[in-house]
């Protein structure tokens, strides 16, 4: 099969999944065309093998000796942006947090051969306003990340919290961390360590929404760590942690870091909705209901009025949150076993074999 990839591939989410996509073609020997999007930033893959960062390279430089227009595209990117193509077959493979598409949304998806959506809520979204061109796509679990098996803890005589992902409103990174200083602040029993640096944010607005954030109070038991640079220092953080917040978001495609914390046996609390539907369950997550849902406009990623990204999220009462991380807390000395199923559940093969199986049926 020859085809045509369209991906980025960076240390962000979009970019972490292509590099996971690319593994597995490589795996299948597959003659791809590839078309980064951006330059290139593989120094995040710490533990990507010589001859698979040679096949990138190769597959970027060839690429116009084997395109023809024939060879069907696998684009990875958002809704905006997915107007333009490189043959004329393209599929989607895209994340959508929400769950209100607009008309210009509706028409960029019709205009796909088929759209790939890594949330059940989308998918349905996307049905019940004409698009019937779309799927669920499960993602998968990355094999970068590996369980530390040990009888000692990574970090002893605490209960270590761990919240990741960009600081921004639609992920209640504020209220996360409010809500968890006002529980647990000051008590050395616990320590809860935030990697929410925000790529889009410069580094002094950062400094200052985090400072906000804590009320002008001091806290022993926080830290807040700059970016992490390789998945080496990721799969540190999530190995090091006993509970996950990340799941306590408003609005997700997947939520890969609340996802893989569950899969390496983390206790992670997830809030029951969109992306997160896709693999989170009473049993392998402390899963809460939403009690309410609230406009997503943030003025950065989020604006209303425009053609892409609007609607709601969905939010939860604090009385819940700590209810969950008191349940959490109950479980901390036990392993996630259910959750260290979602390594074989969900892989990048089954993501990689359920696309081609829609490209070339």
């Amino acid at each position: 099969m020859n085809l045509t990839v369209d991906i980025p591939l960076n240390n962000l989410s979009f970019g972490n999944v292509g590099i996971n996509i690319l593994r597995e073609l490589f795996k299948k020997g597959t003659q791809v065309n590839l078309f980064p999007r951006g330059e290139p930033q593989l120094d995040s893959f710490n533990k990507l093998p010589e001859d698979f960062k040679s096949w990138i390279t190769k597959s970027t430089e060839y690429r116009l000796h084997h395109i023809d227009k024939d060879s069907p595209t696998l684009t990875l990117w958002h809704l905006h942006g997915a107007e333009r193509r490189i043959s004329p077959k393209q599929f989607l493979l895209t994340f959508y947090e929400l769950e209100s598409p607009t008309f210009i949304e509706k028409n960029i998806a019709n205009l796909q051969d088929h759209v790939f959506l890594t949330s059940p809520s989308a998918v349905e979204a996307f049905k019940k306003i004409g698009c019937p061109n779309v799927s669920f796509v499960p993602m998968g679990f990355d094999p970068d990340f590996v369980e530390h098996k040990s009888d000692k803890k990574t970090i002893e005589d605490k209960i270590h919290f761990i919240l990741m992902g960009k600081y921004e409103k639609r992920k209640h990174t504020k209220e996360i961390i409010q809500t968890w200083l006002k529980k647990y602040g000051n008590d050395n029993r616990y320590l809860l360590t935030c990697c929410v640096t925000n790529p889009f944010i410069k580094s002094d607005q950062m400094n200052s929404l985090l400072n906000q954030l804590l009320e002008g109070k001091k806290y022993s038991n926080i830290n807040f760590l700059p970016h992490l640079k390789t998945n080496t220092e990721v799969n540190h953080l999530l190995n090091s942690a006993d509970i996950d917040l990340t799941g306590l978001s408003g609005a997700e495609g997947w939520n890969i870091p609340s996802f893989n914390a569950t899969a390496l046996g983390k206790w992670s609390i997830v809030s029951n909705h969109t992306g997160h539907k896709g693999w989170a369950t009473p049993h392998n997550s402390i899963l809460i209901e939403p009690s309410k849902k609230e406009d997503i406009y943030d003025k950065l990623f989020f604006h209303k009025g425009s053609s892409f990204n609007q609607g709601s999220m969905y939010s939860y009462d604090e009385d819940q949150a700590v209810e969950a991380m008191e349940r959490a807390v109950n479980c901390a000395s036990q392993p996630n076993t259910e959750g260290l199923k979602l390594q074989k559940e969900f892989t990048y093969e089954r993501t990689l074999n359920e696309i081609l199986k829609v490209i070339n049926p």
